[in-house]
């Protein structure tokens, strides 16, 4: 990882990854949990904080995501790009001029295919009182017109661009307060504009994201063990097509590929703590099949099990 640690007071610090596991320790303000569809990553990472307001803009990578915020405050998310790739958010995909929003305690979920550039302006206090959408325990999202989604990356843009820039110490109190209005203007732009869809009922129920909760936390529960579909579907009171389509929408795979997917990201991890032996590992994570398992894993890492044990206990 690398930064700019140098900036002054008000500038925004800019932190490169190219290591999974750095950029995971580095998230804040979130209960953060990513499964990576990428042997390795370039990541970027800005970061300006204002005073009850702090700017991120990331530069991200393929990867499935389960976040939930921080208590008293409220964060509005939107993509800096005009991909044609749409991002998953919540088991809704569309190319569309979106903003998501959610305060203290909300969760939700991503699937990013390709790389992104994503933003998010987290107020805190939490806010309560400018007519954004109220949330619950989920982040929401909502479609709003291109043109004020434009002028609110603009505004994170200009904010982020005019820090930089040298700033007379008396003058940062009032340059940062009319940076925050600023940010506040654009928000207020693009909630003021909302356009009504249908689309966005699904991703916005409650009753459909609790069922996702659900199932994520009892497959992380149960991670480490046989996980078979009937017995999940019992425990969680569910049809086995219900629990698969649910897993599907959410995570945009099948159950048993993203289980393996995860397995495996989470087997490296243990051999790179410098793990007693990769067989151990492999049986404690559900992989019997132990040339199946070296197979993918080397597809997937592009080394062996045994390199990355060799390299965990190197450090």
């Amino acid at each position: 990882m690398t930064s700019n640690d140098d900036a002054p007071a008000l500038a925004p610090k800019t932190f490169r990854f190219s290591d999974v596991d750095e950029f995971r320790n580095a998230i804040r303000g979130l209960n953060f949990e990513f499964t990576p569809f990428v042997r390795k990553i370039a990541a970027e990472q800005t970061i300006l904080q204002l005073p009850g307001c702090d700017v991120n803009v990331t530069l991200a990578f393929p990867r499935a995501v389960d976040a939930q915020l921080v208590a008293d405050c409220t964060a509005v998310g939107f993509a800096m790009d005009d991909l044609d790739v749409p991002i998953r958010f919540n088991g809704a995909q569309r190319s569309r001029a979106v903003i998501v929003i959610g305060s203290s305690g909300a969760a939700y979920n991503t699937i990013e295919e390709v790389q992104r550039q994503i933003a998010s302006v987290v107020f805190r206090p939490e806010v309560k009182d400018r007519g954004w959408p109220e949330t619950n325990s989920s982040f929401k999202i909502f479609e709003t017109s291109p043109l004020a989604l434009h002028w609110l990356r603009r505004a994170v843009r200009e904010v982020v661009a005019a820090a930089s820039e040298p700033i007379d110490p008396a003058e940062v109190a009032l340059k940062a307060a009319a940076m925050k209005e600023t940010l506040f203007g654009a928000v207020d732009a693009a909630f003021a504009n909302i356009v009504p869809a249908r689309w966005t009922q699904r991703p916005n129920d409650e009753r459909q994201f609790k069922m996702f909760q659900d199932i994520r936390a009892l497959l992380s529960n149960d991670l480490a063990q046989p996980i078979y579909s009937e017995e999940m579907a019992r425990k969680l009171g569910l049809s086995v097509r219900t629990l698969h389509d649910v897993v599907r929408r959410y995570r945009g795979m099948s159950l048993h590929r993203y289980l393996r997917l995860r397995r495996l990201w989470l087997v490296r991890r243990r051999l790179l703590a410098g793990a007693e032996s990769v067989k151990a590992v492999a049986l404690a994570f559900g992989f019997w099949h132990l040339s199946d398992f070296s197979r993918s894993y080397r597809d997937q890492f592009g080394e062996t099990p045994s390199q990355t044990l060799a390299l965990g206990r190197s450090r």
